[in-house]
Formats: C-alpha cells, structure tokens, sequence
C-alpha cells in the first residue's frame, strides 16, 4: 500500500507540532522545516482542523497546536481517515475485473490491507516523536526561517 502525499504531509505536520513546546509554528514555518509547499501544507492543516487533531490561532501569538486528542490519535486511524478505508484495488470499477467472482488476489491483498492497519493501530501520533525523531525534529524545527503571518 502506498500513502498519499497528502496523508504523509499530515502525518509529517502531526509529528512536528507533537514536539512544539511552547512554540506555536504557523503553518508557513511548518511547511518550510518539513519542505513541503506551503499551499499543500495549508490543505493539509485545515484537514486536520476539521478533525479535531490540530487548531489553528489567528493573529500574535497565534499558529498551530497539537490537541490533545490530535495526541492521543492513533496513527491507524489517521491514515484511515485521510486515506479511506477502501480495497487496495478496485476490483468493480468502471470495468469490472473479468476474475472478481474467483480470485484470490482481492482477498489476499485485503488481509494486506488489514495488516499494514494494525501495525498502525496502536502507534500514536506521540508515539512517533519518541527519541530519535523528536529530538531531530526540535533541532531541524530551530533552524526554520522567520515567523510569518496567520497560522
């Protein structure tokens, strides 16, 4: 299975503000210290708005903040809702597959599937900034340019 690039930029800004302490990043420093665009990153952090994960504050004093259920997210979860939780292969699309009544890849593929989910299932998002990741992420976070407006 192979993650979008959205979904792996929301798991990316997750992770840099799990280590934010009492900074609070604004969205264009995100994007630079993950180098990812900043229209992308934007998409990304409104998404994770709407969930519940992040929140955004306007103004001075203002950026981006993990929540507390953000926090606690489980990584399987996340992955789940920005991805779908669909087969791996769309076996009745457009034109159906000829094999779909009797083939064993449809079902081997969605054991798969489950798999790679719980090996994610009981990581959280606090999980994934354990040493080493969030100290290199503090380091390479201090290192990002100026703070620009909005969140």
């Amino acid at each position: 299975m192979r993650l979008t690039r959205f979904t792996d930029v929301a798991l990316r800004v997750l992770m840099r503000l799990a280590v934010a302490e009492t900074d609070l990043p604004t969205t264009r420093e995100v994007a630079s210290t993950m180098e990812v665009p900043y229209t992308h990153t934007a998409k990304v952090v409104a998404k994770l708005q709407h969930l519940g994960l992040i929140e955004a504050r306007r103004g001075r004093g203002g950026g981006l903040a993990l929540t507390a259920a953000g926090r606690a997210a489980s990584v399987g979860g996340v992955v789940r809702e920005l991805e779908g939780a669909g087969d791996v292969v769309d076996c009745e699309g457009t034109t159906p597959c000829p094999l779909r009544g009797a083939c064993l890849l449809r079902g081997a593929l969605r054991r798969a599937q489950d798999a790679f989910f719980a090996t994610l299932d009981p990581l959280t998002v606090n999980d994934l900034v354990a040493a080493p990741t969030g100290p290199l992420l503090l380091g390479i976070s201090t290192g990002a340019p100026g703070r620009a407006e909005g969140p």
